[in-house]
């Protein structure tokens, strides 16, 4: 497996076969590396089997992301299901003259939610090149074909194959391929960093907390990360009968597929899964992939985006979740992580939603971009910073507090603060629109780009360079050594359980430590004393703070403001106020 230069291309051998690299702006790209067996057919809900083929030859592809949803902001174009399941791929950036080096590692594991994202979306030449790292990106498996629970699934398999969560599996399985090959592309396999943002921190935290795994990597970073998991009952969707409802395998989502022998093996399963469930089995292997996602798109309408996924199966998942793995993940706590949120990260969502903004377009033949402004800015504001101090508290503090429960010493925690964009024709940006979710990647990337509105959140200056620069050398510094630097005169301190010290990672004026205490309690207590918001807005602003970033408190939600919420069916309340923007506007949200 040795290197080959040849002109302005690399061709590199590996244990999945020989791979081309092109030269583009002082970068050396390997696209497309198949790292596993393509998991259809038999594979399908089955661990990724290792693909062993050095004497393929890997040709560069177009559309091999995973099956998701068409999304331009996930980086897949199209229309409706796209995608394919032959999708577990990884590419490969390295600075020219890397060869004969060990260069840090960086593996980035894209958001998403864990139903949609591609490796493709992603570009980190810059921070390569200015940096001198080298860059894995990858594809894993997503939605119900990366974390799926049915009897008659895990019920007949064995070992590994037991598990629920196949899209974890992947990533490890990633990983392997990487410690196992990435020397030949001049990288350092005894230094790597996993890092991700949304679930991609997400996926950082299974990593980390996960019984398995252990030795893949070597430093972690969790951007704007969460926790939640779901129990086996609630990942198959049993009602209080044990009976199956809402979840694939259920009667309403494969009845809907024209199969004249599926009521008889429907009915054969229900009375006796252990006889008929390889028949079961069979058939629910045999839908195409597509259609598969398109039907369960159908009976998930209002859910998809809330689907259990990460299941606390006991084998990649702790039984008890990703706090528990986190507190229990002794084995791995030499690792230096670096967990962090953004001060707005809300707003990415919120911003264009109907019911805090309205939208006109009065530049229409010139510029298609509507012109926002506020319905409501005070109820836009709290729900804005309730929300995100509930993800600092349960994306970011309670995790590492957990981490330090298990022995962890280098924990560093951040706040994403950056906001200096300027006020447009089109809307109030640096209100908007802020530190939102996701808007710390552009500054790690050097690829400063969000479809039509780039231009506005991320402006041309020595404001965003500033923030560019403390973001790539704090990224790339802790890659190297396990400790973050800012390149500037800012100390980055450890992260405790006693002050929560935090570094607000902002333009250079405004780059400084600072530490907070916050609880479930002061951030719920401060919409309770708000004069902003009715008691049903409160309610459903609390009800997500309760419900999101982490495991769902159901009992806290039910005891908040002395169970003055219990007066509302908050599904009905939160469903009938989107009916009521789509009947008015067409739509609840502004694009």
């Amino acid at each position: 497996m040795n290197p080959i230069q040849q002109g302005d291309s690399l061709t590199i051998a590996t244990s999945s076969g020989i791979s081309q690299g092109i030269l583009y702006k002082n970068v050396v790209t390997w696209e497309d590396i198949p790292y596993a067996i393509t998991p259809d057919g038999n594979l399908r809900w089955k661990a990724p089997r290792p693909l062993i083929s050095p004497e393929l030859s890997i040709m560069p592809q177009e559309g091999n992301g995973c099956l998701q949803e068409a999304s331009i902001y996930a980086g897949i174009t199209g229309k409706g299901i796209v995608g394919q399941e032959d999708c577990l791929y990884l590419d490969i950036k390295a600075p020219v003259n890397n060869l004969n080096r060990r260069l840090p590692v960086m593996f980035w594991i894209h958001g998403g939610g864990n139903t949609s994202g591609v490796k493709d979306y992603y570009d980190f030449s810059e921070l390569i090149h200015e940096y001198q790292v080298l860059v894995v990106t990858i594809n894993y498996r997503l939605g119900p074909m990366g974390w799926f629970t049915h009897p008659a699934i895990q019920g007949l398999q064995n070992g590994i194959d037991k598990t629920s969560n196949f899209g974890t599996l992947d990533i490890m399985e990633a990983l392997k391929w990487v410690q196992t090959n990435i020397q030949n592309f001049g990288g350092d396999p005894d230094n790597i960093t996993i890092f991700g943002e949304s679930a991609g921190g997400n996926n950082v935290f299974s990593l980390l907390a996960s019984p398995m795994g252990n030795g893949l990597f070597h430093k972690a970073i969790s951007q704007s990360g969460y926790t939640t998991s779901f129990t086996k009952e609630e990942a198959i969707g049993l009602n209080q009968k044990g009976n199956i409802v809402n979840r694939l395998g259920s009667d309403p989502v494969l009845s809907s597929f024209d199969s004249s022998g599926y009521g008889r093996i429907k009915n054969l399963f229900n009375e006796d899964p252990q006889k008929y469930g390889e028949e079961y089995q069979r058939y629910l292997r045999s839908i195409d992939g597509k259609a598969l996602l398109e039907t369960y798109e159908k009976i998930s309408k209002d859910t998809y985006d809330r689907l259990p996924l990460l299941t606390r199966d006991g084998i990649v998942t702790h039984i008890n979740g990703v706090s528990a793995g986190l507190a229990f993940s002794k084995e791995k706590n030499n690792i230096p992580v670096i967990a962090g949120s953004n001060k707005d990260e809300l707003s990415l969502w919120l911003g264009s939603n109907r019911y805090f903004v309205n939208a006109s377009y009065p530049l229409t033949k010139l510029v298609p971009i509507p012109k926002i402004e506020f319905k409501r800015e005070d109820l836009y504001k709290l729900w804005v910073k309730t929300r995100s101090q509930g993800w600092k508290l349960r994306g970011v503090d309670e995790p590492l507090m957990e981490l330090e429960k298990a022995g962890y010493s280098s924990l560093y925690a951040y706040r994403f603060d950056w906001d200096d964009q300027a006020s447009s024709y089109f809307a109030d940006f640096p209100n908007l629109i802020g530190a939102a979710h996701g808007f710390e990647i552009a500054f790690i990337t050097g690829d400063f780009k969000f479809g039509p509105i780039g231009r506005f959140v991320y402006p041309k200056g020595e404001l965003r360079n500033q923030m560019k620069e403390t973001m790539m050398q704090a990224w790339t510094s802790f890659a190297k050594t396990g400790v973050p630097s800012t390149g500037k005169n800012q100390e980055w301190k450890k992260f405790n359980s006693k002050d929560r010290a935090f570094i607000r990672l902002d333009s250079d004026e405004h780059l400084s430590l600072d530490k907070d205490m916050l609880s479930l309690e002061f951030i719920t207590g401060n919409v309770r004393l708000s004069p902003v918001g009715t008691l049903l807005e409160k309610c459903l602003l609390v009800q997500e703070t309760f419900f999101n970033i982490g495991d769902y408190l159901e009992d806290e939600f039910m005891k908040w403001n002395r169970g003055a919420c219990k007066k509302f069916d908050m599904d009905f309340e939160r469903k009938k106020i989107e009916t009521d923007l789509i009947e008015e506007y067409g739509s609840a949200t502004v694009y």
